[in-house]
């Protein structure tokens, strides 16, 4: 099936999906949870996705913590900021020219079957790479004490770990 993307961050991208959505995923790449369940528990502080959503499935936002003005942090599940700014992710390479928006516009994009076989090994090996801050978390707080480490859960929300687990 093809995608064709218009939206505030690009004009005319398309893309193929070429697997079943949520399904076939690289053996490497276990995320603990789904960008409707991300989008629904609060990430990013509601901003992300707001003009796109004609490109993802409906059901996604039928729950989702939108801010389509601005940045809402008291909608991020743990009420605290854990992103950098996109001209921070910019800076530091970590954005792909396809996936204008990042990490997360990239799991969108794979969890709805979209493969492009160098960017997904490099995305998975920085998904991989942040769960040393799940680690962080387990060695230094109480289990189940969520007032422990707030910034550090919500990121780790932000890339599909659920740090509400411990």
């Amino acid at each position: 099936m093809k995608v064709i993307v218009n939206d505030k961050m690009q004009r005319g991208y398309q893309y193929y999906l070429s697997e079943p959505m949520g399904q076939h995923f690289d053996d490497q790449f276990k995320p603990e949870l789904t960008p409707k369940q991300m989008l629904e528990l609060g990430v990013f502080g509601g901003k992300y996705l707001t003009d796109c959503r004609k490109e993802f499935p409906e059901d996604w936002f039928v729950n989702a913590k939108l801010s389509p003005e601005r940045k809402d942090i008291s909608l991020n599940y743990y009420s605290v900021d854990a992103s950098q700014p996109l001209a921070e992710w910019q800076r530091k390479g970590w954005v792909y020219e396809q996936d204008p928006r990042g990490w997360f516009q990239w799991y969108c994009r794979y969890f709805m079957g979209r493969r492009i076989a160098e960017e997904d090994d490099r995305q998975i090996k920085r998904w991989k790479a942040f769960k040393r801050h799940e680690m962080a978390v387990r060695k230094n707080c109480e289990m189940y004490n969520h007032r422990c480490r707030p910034k550090q859960r919500q990121a780790l929300l932000h890339w599909a770990y659920d740090s509400r687990n411990y």
